[in-house]
């Protein structure tokens, strides 16, 4: 297998894990007898723990190598998948979903630092790509575990089974990543921090990331309710809402890597930015599901490329590819976990429409900034369509 094939499948057993285990929230709700207040922290776990793990991923990385923390870290999360339908309480279901999120996140860190590296020894852009195929693992995964719930089957077994597949299908994946004698690192590149907080030369290219993940989130957590509620959709119509969404993403990241080859990484996102503000205006004066539609598909569109490229950017622009990527990533988590509530109160406080009027804003501050994920090392440069670095103004 390529380093590149592996890599590839290595996010799309990352996606097929958080794809898999949110299938099965509602039963495990049932089976412990959860009110929603109780659901609601548990949920918090998550996000927490990996909060907490990413700014130590760096460190593990830099002691044992990209390529196995990337396979233990996964692997642990892979483990952790069958742990929630086996929690005898609330407590040890609080406490297995902190340990998922701490896999969850500091594997998260180092593949994405891995994929960098690799990005960097093969000359061409992947890092598109390879998150469209961390989106088809969580739709696919997603979708087995729809038809698995529909069918009855107990979660235990779902969840055992998946766990046990990814665990084998990312243990194959594993062996082909490139070794980090491989990598080209700097042999004398300084330890990063043992909790590496993003740092000031991060912090621009984080704001770009903080406002592409705050349109996602808000829009995929909020585009359903929108729909129902200012444009009167019904509720297939309104899930449909986020399922086109999802879809725009998932397309524009697979296809994404020849348009940033054919664009550059800053007039790609100024572009995505522009399509995404276009996709924002549609939502706010939407009165009709079709326009709404519309607008969440735009939006999905003008953001997809834009995280890959910021950690891209923040992975090459130091000497330890994994502590850029750790400072941008903690920032953008910050935004996907306070964007839903943040626009729910907008919402709530104006109205549906000023609360996308305000994330359209959001979206147009992002293509303001877009220069900073110019690539950094003197020249500004794009790849073309040969993978061969090339002048541009970009």
């Amino acid at each position: 297998m390529s380093h590149h094939r592996a890599i590839a499948t290595v996010f799309a057993v990352h996606g097929a894990i958080a794809g898999t285990v949110s299938t099965r929230i509602p039963w495990i709700q049932d089976h412990l007898a959860l009110d929603p207040g109780t659901l609601g922290l548990a949920l918090l776990c998550p996000p927490i723990g990996a909060f907490l793990g990413m700014p130590m991923a760096g460190r593990v990385a830099y002691r044992f190598g990209s390529r196995a923390a990337t396979r233990v870290l996964l692997a642990v999360w892979c483990v952790t998948l069958a742990l929630p339908a086996l929690a005898p309480s609330p407590a040890w279901l609080f406490a297995v979903f902190f340990l998922s999120g701490v896999g969850a996140g500091m594997s998260d860190i180092t593949m994405n630092a891995h994929a960098v590296v690799l990005e960097r020894r093969l000359g061409r852009s992947i890092m598109s790509g390879l998150h469209g195929m961390w989106a088809v693992g969580s739709l696919a995964a997603g979708g087995v575990g729809t038809l698995a719930a529909q069918a009855g089957v107990d979660a235990r077994i779902h969840l055992g089974v998946a766990a046990a597949v990814l665990l084998v299908v990312h243990g194959l994946a594993g062996r082909g990543l490139l070794r980090d004698g491989e990598a080209g690192a700097t042999p004398d590149a300084p330890a990063p921090r043992r909790f590496a907080l993003p740092s000031r030369a991060i912090l621009p290219l984080g704001l770009v990331g903080f406002c592409a993940v705050f349109a996602e989130g808000a829009s995929a957590n909020w585009a359903a309710v929108y729909l129902t509620h200012v444009t009167d959709a019904g509720p297939g119509v309104a899930a449909a809402g986020y399922t086109v969404l999802m879809l725009c993403m998932a397309g524009t990241r697979l296809m994404g890597d020849r348009v940033i080859r054919l664009l550059g990484p800053v007039t790609t996102v100024r572009a995505g930015g522009i399509v995404a503000a276009l996709g924002g205006v549609a939502v706010v004066t939407a009165r009709t599901p079709a326009l709404g539609m519309a607008g969440f598909a735009l939006i999905g569109l003008g953001v997809a490329v834009v995280m890959p490229l910021v950690l891209a950017a923040a992975g090459n622009a130091g000497t330890n590819a994994t502590e850029g990527v750790t400072g941008v990533a903690t920032i953008t988590y910050m935004s996907g976990m306070v964007a839903p509530p943040v626009t729910g109160w907008l919402a709530g406080t104006l109205s549906y429409p000023a609360a996308f009027a305000v994330i359209t804003g959001v979206v147009v501050a992002m293509t303001l900034l877009a220069r900073v994920v110019r690539p950094s090392g003197g020249t500004p440069r794009r790849l073309s369509a040969e993978g061969n670095l090339v002048g541009t103004r970009d």
